[in-house]
This record gives C-alpha cells, structure tokens and sequence, in this order.
C-alpha cells in the first residue's frame, strides 16, 4: 500500500514555498509521489479503460471537418482513427460553388502527427499567405506557451524555421505574402513586441513594444483584408494602430490614443457601399455601442454612432461581410445573433432551443453572403449552420455525430434561476436524463467566474458517460463570468469577487432545496480561475459537497499576486487587484484558497496541475493539497495529478485528452458510489 505523500512543511508564513523550485529534484520527487498515490488510489485500471472506450465509442474517429473555401481552394482538416491529431488539406475549388472535395486533387498541407513524434504538441498559427502559396505555422513542443516559427512553400513542401525565440505564436502576412508579423513575449510572458520579417532575410525589425506590463500586444488583418490592425489591451482599457496591408513597410498609426477605463475594438469594412473603420466602444457605455469612421478621418472625433448603447443588451462582437453586418449581442443571460443587411430590414436569427451556445465561426470570405454559425446545447451535439444574409434563411451543413444509441429527446435542458444572498437572480444551465429528475440524483456542478468570459452550454460526448449513469450536470453562471453582460463581470470582480462564491454556494443550494440533489451526492468542477471558485468555495462551505475536482487551479493567488516576476502578474492586477496596497492585500487573502484551509472536514478532492503550464504554475495546485492534507480532519481522497509533459491545457492529443477525463470520472464514479456501467 502506498501511503499518501506528506510534504516537507518549513516555518514562515508560506511553509510549503520549497515546491516552487522548479526542477529540483526534491520537488521532482514530491510530484512523482503524488502521482503514484493517485495510481494506487484510482486503481480499477478496468473501469478507467471502459469509461475510456466508452466515450471514444461515441466519436467518428475518421472523421472530415466542413471545407472552408477561400480564394482557389477549399480548406478542411481530416482526423484518423489512432491518430492524435487532425492533419490539414486543401484541394481545388469546384467551379460549381458546391464543397465537394476532390480527393485525387487534394494537397497535404500540415500533418501533426508526424511533427509531435508521439509527445506534447500544439499548433498555434496556422496562416495561408494572401497569395495562397505558403503557409506561416507556429508548434509549441512542452506546453509552456512558446512557439517556434515556420513558412512553407506549398508548390515545393519546403519548410524554413525562422530563426527567432520567445515567440508568441502568432504570423500574421502583409498583402504582398512575403513579410510577416510576429509576437514576441517578454521576460513576464506577457506578447509584449511586434516584429516584422521579409521572408529570405538573415533578421528582423521591430516594428513595435508596448511598455506597460498590464497590456498584451496582438496582430491581425481585418475582415476586409485590406488592414492590419495591432490591438494593444489590459483588463480595462485598449487601443488600436493601423497600417495598410499594401504597405508593410510603413509605421502604424494609432487609431484613438488609449484613456484609462476605454475599450475599444477596430474593424474595417463596407459600409452604405463605402469602406469605413467600424469601432466597438464602450465610450456611451459599459454594454458598448458601434461607430464607424472614413477611412481618411479614423481618429475618435469623427466617429458616428451607428448602433446605440442599450443598458439591457450587451455588444460582445461585430462581423463585418461586404452585404451586412452581424452584430453578436447577449440578453437575458443568452447569446444572440442579429443581422443588419444593407438596405433590407434587421432580424435576429431564430433558434430552437432555451439554452445554448451560439457563435459566428466563419465569415468565410468577405464577399460571401453567408456567414456561418456553430451552435449546440446542453443535449443537442454543436451544428454548423450556414446563415443567408440577406434573408435570414438556415441550413444544418454539419452536426458533430454521436455514434451509438442517442437519442437527444431522452435528455432534458432547463435553465433555473438560485437567489443569492443580496437578492440577485443567477443563472443555472442544466441538463439530465428525463428519469434522473424524478428524485435526488448524483449531481455535476460546474463553475468558472472571471474576466468576463461567459461559460456558455455546451454539449460533450464524454458528458454522456456521466449522464446515462443518472448524474445531473448543471452550469452556475456567476459573477464574474459575462453571461449577463459587462455589469455581472464587474460584479464578481477586485473587491466583489465574494460575489462568485456567494452566487456559487448559491446555486449549490438552489439544486439542493429544489430536489435535485443532496449534499452527499453533490459534486463540483472548475479550472484555473475556476478552480479559484471551487478552493474558496471548499473552505467556505465544504459541508454543500460529496467531491471536488480543480483543474489547473489558481488557489495560490495571494503568493502569486505579490511576485511580479511571474508571468501574467500584473497584468491581473485590474482583475483581482494589487496586493501591495495594504487594503486590497486584505482582502485576497481573506478569501485566497491556499492561505484559507482549515482544520475542518473537507469532501474528496482530485487536484490537476501542468507542470509546463505558464498561467498557473504547477505547485498551486501541489502547495493547496500539501496544506489540505496537512490540516483536514476527513478521511476523504485527497489526490494530486500533475501532467510532467503538459501545459496549461492538458495533454495535447485528443485520445490523451479522453483519458484524463475518464480518469476523472472513475474519480466521481468511486466518490459517488456510482455503478462503473452504463
């Protein structure tokens, strides 16, 4: 029997700092421990293996993405049975307008499989040159988030590495196909440098640095691809600079120069049949409002409002095509997608269900008159719908198959409404089995919280595996996230974020009260900001919960926050405040995870760090359990898993990525009593 690891505790405030050496072999050693008394622990490799095949059984595993047509060719992805990684194509585009692909035709463009020789890989840019004959990619080989960069000439397959470091990851191409942009990150990680390169030469030239350490540094051409655009941003305020595409070699030049608490968003289109700049600001505004400027006269004074600010409904995104604008709205908690056509009246697109997921993922080429759209729900598997522009009309082009029996009417979705303790109604997405509901169930609650990102439904194979066992799997869409606009993110955020935790507990007790579940029964999820939420959640409330599971958590986020040498720090300060101000000080810690376990019975707990991982760095998750296990008065698991090959994201292959959810499910399964079939 292995017994579980007990760290080296030192005296001082933060007793377990030893773990941050990185590479040492102390710590080495720790984390290998660690990982054996998961093994040893979560030992029915057979239950692993079938939860494994199970999910995998669900998945066309040779599969063809939905050709995306650009200029001469149509560009699609195709995945393999046994292979980790889609390889990419292109073949000629049929002259019927149709996306028949001719295989006897077809191009291997990019195979990753080959590239990751069975380790960690993940395929950050992925650029065609304008002229379509090269293609700009970038590889990250260790998770850590940087990249080396490649061009290759797609008439001949040779390929070059550019000889560069530090890379962010992203090529950007001027119009003429030979020069391109680059990010660079500095010493904090931060993409902080723009160069440009002409292809053939021995260097580089900087072309711009964003000194301010709260701002990150982007490249991009607008939809027109006539421009390209350098956004610069922090957590509250951005700017952007311009430069014609035509003209790599002149300098950009600032479109509105930055005020603090300023937003701003540039594209570059058609408009009333004329190019314009159109500007997404909240300037009128939180929920922001569109404006649109002549190309001659970009700078703020001559902006025009061309869609209002409106305090119930927030402007999240424009996509511009030559015939219309699509304007990306949320109200009521729900995405919505409204079309503005030239010269034809507005409409908001229809869809079917009361909860889900809906994005624009593909303008396709800028003179198309249709966009197209991914949307999926709780129970219903993501489709890609091609919109007509001008009429509204819908097409289903592709829906992600689940192979087997499934039958989306066996599963129920419904979005419930948990009051929390000042009054405020949160949301809660929902979905299970129609027989789950009749009495208290095994229930799966899932929560992230943070920098305005909205956890919006979404459908997974893998869920499957957890719902046919009669497991309940809800969404608490708390403060913090943006589900209801700019105003619930700066409700959950710098000196509300207790609001996250409250509306979380929430929403624990809202599904407990209403018969859902019960607390012995009751499991709950998030990672890296979302595993924040669940570390004070545990601490506050740790009575509400069967099992936990934090993946990549940010629980040690007081130490973190007062060291700005590492990556990412103060560029977070306008998320959760600077600690070295004596009252913002205060206040992390009095909700930090690390710093607030206890001696008090904890639920079973299952931890997962990437030891590469440069947003949250391995030992929080290793520092949080060494003092939960040092101060919990259970008996409860209590286990850590570190990815020695990975990063933030997780292994990288998709069969890897099966893998580790299913040994989190043998997890739930175990804590929960649950039947191992289905």
């Amino acid at each position: 029997m292995i017994n579980a690891p007990i760290a080296r505790k030192d005296t001082g405030a933060d007793p377990y700092r030893w773990l941050e050496a990185r590479g040492s072999s102390e710590v080495l050693e720790h984390l290998h421990a660690e990982n054996a008394y998961l093994e040893s622990k979560l030992n029915d490799l057979d239950l692993r293996e079938l939860l494994f095949q199970e999910i995998k059984a669900r998945i066309r595993e040779t599969d063809l993405s939905l050709p995306t047509p650009w200029g001469d060719y149509l560009y699609y992805q195709r995945t393999t049975a046994g292979d980790e990684y889609p390889r990419h194509y292109r073949c000629p585009r049929p002259a019927d307008g149709s996306l028949n692909i001719d295989e006897t035709a077809e191009q291997l463009l990019l195979d990753p499989n080959e590239l990751a020789a069975g380790g960690f890989l993940s395929l950050g840019a992925f650029s065609i040159s304008p002229d379509q004959q090269r293609l700009a990619y970038s590889l990250d080989t260790s998770g850590d988030e940087i990249y080396r960069l490649f061009v290759k000439e797609l008439s001949g397959g040779t390929i070059d590495e550019l000889p560069f470091e530090n890379c962010d990851g992203s090529m950007t191409w001027a119009n003429d196909s030979h020069t391109l942009f680059y990010g660079e990150l500095d010493e904090t990680h931060r993409p902080s440098t723009l160069h440009r390169y002409r292809l053939g030469e021995t260097a580089s030239t900087q072309v711009f640095h964003e000194p301010d350490e709260r701002f990150f540094l982007s490249c991009y051409r607008s939809s027109s691809e006539r421009q390209l655009i350098v956004l610069l941003g922090s957590k509250t305020t951005s700017e952007c600079w311009v430069l014609d595409a035509d003209t790599p070699e002149q300098p950009f030049q600032c479109l509105a120069p930055r005020e603090e608490g300023h937003e701003y968003y540039a594209d570059h289109g058609k408009l009333d049949d004329q190019w314009a700049w159109l500007i997404r600001s909240n300037q009128a505004g939180i929920n922001f409002a569109l404006y649109s400027a002549p190309p001659q006269q970009p700078t703020r004074p001559h902006w025009q409002e061309r869609v209002a600010h409106d305090d119930r409904v927030m402007l999240e995104g424009v996509s511009l095509a030559e015939s219309a604008l699509v304007l990306s709205l949320r109200e009521g908690g729900l995405p919505i997608i409204e079309v503005r056509p030239r010269g034809l009246a507005g409409y908001r697109v229809a869809l079917p269900d009361a909860a889900y997921s809906l994005y624009v993922q593909d303008n396709l080429e800028f003179a198309s008159p249709v966009v197209r759209l991914r949307y999926e729900a709780l129970n219903r598997p993501a489709q890609i719908r091609q919109l007509n522009l001008a009429d509204g009309t819908q097409q289903v082009l592709k829906e992600t198959p689940v192979l087997g029996e499934f039958d989306a009417d066996n599963y129920l979705s419904q979005r419930l409404w948990a009051t929390a303790e000042d009054g405020t109604q949160v949301p809660i997405s929902l979905v299970a089995r129609h027989d789950a509901l009749r009495q208290a169930a095994p229930l799966y609650l899932y929560g992230y919280g943070a920098y305005g990102e909205s956890l919006d439904p979404w459908f997974s194979h893998a869920r499957l595996s957890l719902l046919d066992r009669g497991v309940v799997f809800a969404i608490a869409h708390v403060r913090g996230g943006g589900e209801l606009g700019e105003a619930w993110y700066r409700a959950g955020k710098l000196e509300h974020k207790q609001n996250s935790f409250g509306d979380f507990i929430a929403c624990a007790e809202h599904l407990i009260a209403e018969g859902f579940t019960n607390p012995s029964q009751l499991a709950i999820s998030g990672g890296s900001a979302g595993g924040l939420l669940i570390g004070a959640t545990l601490n506050q409330r740790p009575d509400l919960f069967a099992a936990a599971i934090a993946e990549v958590p940010f629980v040690d986020v007081l130490n973190t926050m007062l060291n700005p040498e590492l990556p990412l720090t103060v560029t977070e300060y306008d998320e959760w405040g600077n600690p070295n101000e004596p009252d913002v000080h205060e206040r992390i810690k009095g909700y930090a995870p690390y710093e607030n376990v206890s001696a008090q019975a904890y639920p079973a707990i299952l931890a997962v760090a990437g030891y590469n991982d440069s947003r949250v760095q391995y030992w929080e998750a290793a520092k949080w359990v060494a003092r939960l296990r040092e101060l919990k008065t259970d008996s409860n698991l209590l286990l850590l898993k570190t990815d020695l090959e990975a990063g933030h994201g997780g292994m990288s292959g998709r069969y890897q990525a099966l893998r580790d959810v299913a040994l989190e499910y043998a997890f739930l399964l175990k804590v929960l009593g649950l039947r191992a079939a289905s």
